[in-house]
């Protein structure tokens, strides 16, 4: 389904109108460029998630938006519980909490360059990555009902790292909401072997350099400078997100009343049990994703503690890109709490934000935001414009142009990984085969998905990071 017409409100805002009546307005976040490689599944997409109860204008889509599971890759949407809104499973997508945590170094580029190769073989040795992949360690039903109720609080209680992390994590670390009870004993099973591990697709851990700085001011809170090493983590809730998603899809169709144009759009009224019983798996997710990376962190600094004596690497933050939270807009005037659905898309909350560690009240918050393989990598800060325009949300990497099936069929693995090393970049993987699907073509061009959130001022560019070793399922 094609849009009537695509109206420019700006250079980089556009409003898609259809011939049908939608319960909200769309705006897309993009430029010409970019629009012309949309997928035609991502405007039906869009209008489906606005054809949904109780939804709130506007459904927003950013500028690496692509077509997903029911809704868009990149896109958001808030539902109003008094207009008859929903909670939908595939609003927020099966990688629960999937999101990005970035550590920082006191180390140069120099410092690691002669000993590059050797920490990347270290690290793809700690790390367990590729599809399947497991720890080392298998942990107890019991075990998992504790990490997920109490997140990082339980990791850094069990020697995963420190109290100092809690406070650069979003809600530090700790979903209080989470109800273990409502994540299936089938979720739990298949978490028990995973906790500490990248899995496969487009996660990774990357050793990267700042390469240039935008803006020294918050650059230097945020504890960056050119030729640092940097160190960032792109993983979520494993197995468990996923078997949540699952099972609560499911008993959406089954059960809930809800007329909806799209059965992947599965959803439930707000106030029913049933939401509230998503919901609170949900939440378990969350913790069990950030308690993921937590474990991966761990795992990172053992390694460099190996090369380099009493070093010390502190989290920058940690954020998380698929996600359902309920937060105060006001709409019409008035305060109202909304269920904000953020798919592919990760918060930007601007200085002063009540939910900002202190450290980062005058700066706004860290956007980390992730590029393909072997392309740039970019932190940006968060601002109080991203609240009037997009639910204080803004985009969370490049964003794909071709699946991973036909990137499989466009490009060798074998030949990327060749290429890779000869621009200074070590890879190590698992396959070939996941190497040809994270084929940088096969994504939009960061940079300019950047560009056009820093000139709408969704975030503001801070850092361009480029990766020096890649660690890939």
């Amino acid at each position: 389904m094609f849009p009537e017409k695509i109206v420019p409100i700006n250079n980089y805002t556009y409003e898609p109108l259809f011939q049908t009546a939608l319960n909200t307005n769309i705006i897309l976040f993009s430029d010409k460029t970019l629009i012309s490689q949309i997928e035609k599944e991502v405007w039906r997409q869009l209008y489906n998630v606005a054809c949904l109860p109780g939804v709130v204008s506007p459904v927003c889509a950013m500028p690496d938006t692509h077509a997903g599971y029911g809704f868009p890759i990149g896109g958001v949407a808030a539902f109003d519980p008094e207009r008859g809104g929903v909670i939908c499973a595939g609003g927020v997508g099966f990688d629960i909490a999937c999101g990005v945590r970035t550590l920082l170094s006191p180390l140069s580029y120099a410092e690691v360059k002669p000993i590059q190769k050797e920490l990347a073989d270290a690290l793809f040795q700690a790390l367990p990555a590729g599809v399947g992949s497991k720890a080392k360690f298998k942990l107890s039903i019991k075990q998992l009902d504790q990490l997920l109720l109490q997140g990082t609080k339980w990791a850094v209680k069990q020697g995963f790292g420190e109290q100092s992390d809690l406070e650069f994590i979003e809600d530090r670390g700790e979903a209080k909401q989470a109800r273990p009870d409502y994540v299936s004993d089938k979720a739990k099973k298949r978490q028990q072997q995973e906790m500490g591990t990248l899995g496969a697709g487009n996660h990774y851990a990357e050793i990267q350099v700042v390469e240039k700085i935008f803006e020294p001011n918050i650059a230097k809170i945020f504890g960056l400078k050119e030729n640092q090493i940097v160190i960032s983590i792109h993983c979520g809730s494993r197995g468990l997100g996923h078997q949540v998603a699952t099972d609560y899809i499911a008993e959406m169709l089954r059960k809930s009343s809800v007329s909806i144009p799209d059965k992947n759009l599965a959803c439930a009224p707000i106030f029913s049990k049933l939401a509230d019983r998503y919901l609170g798996a949900m939440y378990a997710a969350f913790n069990c994703a950030w308690v993921n990376r937590q474990i991966l962190t761990h795992l990172i600094r053992e390694v460099f503690s190996k090369f380099f004596k009493a070093i010390f690497l502190p989290l920058l933050y940690d954020v998380s890109h698929n996600t359902c939270r309920q937060e105060t807009y006001k709409i019409d005037g008035k305060e109202r709490l909304l269920f904000i659905h953020r798919k592919g898309a990760t918060r930007s909350f601007g200085p002063n934000h009540p939910d900002l560690p202190l450290k980062y009240k005058n700066t706004g918050q860290p956007v980390l935001i992730g590029g393909s393989m072997g392309t740039k990598s970019y932190i940006l800060a968060g601002t109080n414009k991203s609240l009037e325009l997009s639910f204080g949300s803004t985009c969370h990497g490049a964003g794909r142009i071709i699946s991973r099936k036909q990137a499989k069929k466009t490009y060798s693995g074998k030949i990327l990984l060749k290429e890779l090393s000869q621009q200074g970049i070590e890879i190590r993987c698992r396959s070939f085969q996941g190497l040809a699907e994270e084929a940088p073509l096969a994504y939009k061009d960061v940079a300019q998905v950047v560009e056009i959130t820093h000139n709408l001022g969704l975030a503001k560019k801070v850092a361009q990071l480029k990766p020096v070793i890649v660690i890939k399922g």
